[in-house]
């Protein structure tokens, strides 16, 4: 960290001394100001409810200007890898700090190719689950189960056991993810091939069969890189904050990125991983209830704040501007449907109409509620086939290495240590517990 020229001083109007706290500058993006030593220096905490306002941590990863509407990984802009990168190109950059020249993209991608088998017994395991399980709650159990295989990659604090850890669990998500699948439709899991990429063998071992050979379509193949790459990292959000609180404790690297049933409800949420999913279930909805004609009354009820209806997929907590990644979503999202010559289907006849309305209509552009990745996203992998309740399972496949990247990070950071949010109290203060004969309770 960098320290500024200035310093901040903070000040009580109950006579208290004042306090100089030091000020950091990072490369971009907001200066921060110190408090580490503020209880030690005045018994105090700062009260800041989400993290809004704090940096928990200095990272050189991925950075966001949500004014602008811009995001970079490493320095690179999302419209640029998009575009000229494949997603395990975005994987090394990721992790390494710089994208791969052609000898360690083929080095790399070889090794990714070569560990995307998983153990025989994960079939066993996986048979513990009842077949309507939700795909997410199979993925959680079978990410975790991966340090029970690999003995020799579970300390954290190696840096080669951490490697082989990356390295394992970016080849194997698609593997389990498709396995996951599979399990709930009945159906036999399909092998990976390592002539393929790593999108065409996702969409192989999810789609294919072993009646016939599975053809990948190059437009789908593209379609789903894209959203890979797309959703690969995104700063400090909830799930990647949970991923590195748990980390800083110094449990496994399979455990600290998936086997966390708190890191995983978080990345379920709607207002997270599941985002895509609401934006689905909403465009349902509205068909349901008549379609395109009946967009207007939804409009309607979105605008009304008594109706506790809202428009699902559009406008972004940290973007307050364009989603970067929509307007490259929305190009692959028109291929897709051109592809497979869904441009009529009356879904996506619906999204678009109400793509439009947002577009145009000044209340939404007011409030800069444009539509964001997980609209775009959630309808390009229904087009696919993707089941809805496994979209969540896609954003964890692709956010994996965003995960080991910054868990990575954390562990290679000096300052590093457990993490331990402190709180305002406001419940009672001490008191004596009587005898049961005496005890009167305030509940009712």
């Amino acid at each position: 960290m960098k320290s500024a020229d200035n310093k901040a001083t903070l000040s009580f109007s109950n006579g208290n001394p004042s306090v100089d706290l030091p000020v950091y500058q990072g490369s971009m993006g907001p200066d921060v100001i110190d408090i580490r030593k503020l209880y030690a220096q005045t018994g105090m905490f700062t009260y800041d409810p989400g993290f809004l306002s704090t940096a928990a941590t200095q990272s050189a990863i991925t950075y966001i200007d949500g004014d602008k509407g811009e995001l970079l990984y490493r320095g690179y802009p999302i419209e640029q890898l998009a575009v000229h990168c494949n997603f395990l190109e975005t994987c090394y950059l990721l992790l390494h700090g710089d994208l791969p020249d052609a000898t360690q993209k083929a080095d790399f991608t070889s090794l990714v190719t070569n560990h995307t088998m998983v153990n025989e017994q994960m079939q066993f395991f996986l048979r513990g689950f009842r077949r309507d399980a939700h795909p997410m709650a199979v993925l959680t159990g079978l990410v975790g189960a991966l340090s029970a295989f690999y003995h020799d990659s579970t300390d954290i604090n190696n840096p080669q056991h951490r490697e082989i850890a990356a390295i394992r669990l970016i080849a194997k998500m698609p593997t389990l993810v498709a396995m996951a699948y599979k399990y709930g439709m009945g159906q036999p899991y399909m092998y990976p091939h390592n002539h393929l990429n790593y999108a065409g063998n996702f969409l192989r071992m999810m789609f294919g069969t072993p009646c016939e050979e599975y053809q990948v379509k190059p437009v789908l193949e593209r379609a789903l890189d894209r959203i890979f790459i797309l959703h690969a990292d995104h700063e400090q959000n909830a799930s990647t904050s949970t991923v590195r609180l748990c980390g800083s404790s110094g449990t496994n690297p399979f455990a600290a990125i998936a086997a966390i049933a708190a890191g995983v409800a978080c990345l379920w949420g709607p207002a997270h991983g599941g985002a895509n999913e609401a934006a689905l279930t909403m465009l349902h909805d509205i068909q349901a209830q008549g379609g395109v004609e009946k967009i207007g009354e939804f409009i309607r009820q979105v605008k009304d704040k008594n109706s506790g209806v809202k428009l699902m997929g559009f406008g972004h907590r940290v973007y307050k501007n364009y989603d970067p990644r929509a307007k490259l979503m929305q190009e692959t999202c028109n291929e897709v449907l051109a592809e497979l010559g869904l441009e009529k289907d009356p879904l996506f006849k619906l999204a678009k109409a109400l793509e439009k309305i947002a577009l145009e209509d000044d209340y939404f552009v007011q409030r800069k509620l444009y539509p964001n990745v997980d609209f775009y996203s959630g309808i390009v992998q229904r087009a696919i086939g993707i089941p809805v309740n496994l979209f969540t399972g896609i954003f964890a496949l692709a956010r994996t290495v965003g995960w080991i990247a910054q868990l990575n990070e954390m562990i290679g950071d000096p300052e590093y240590k457990i993490g331990r949010p402190r709180q305002l109290f406001t419940g009672s203060t001490r008191r004596d517990v009587l005898p049961l004969a005496e005890r009167r309770s305030a509940i009712q």
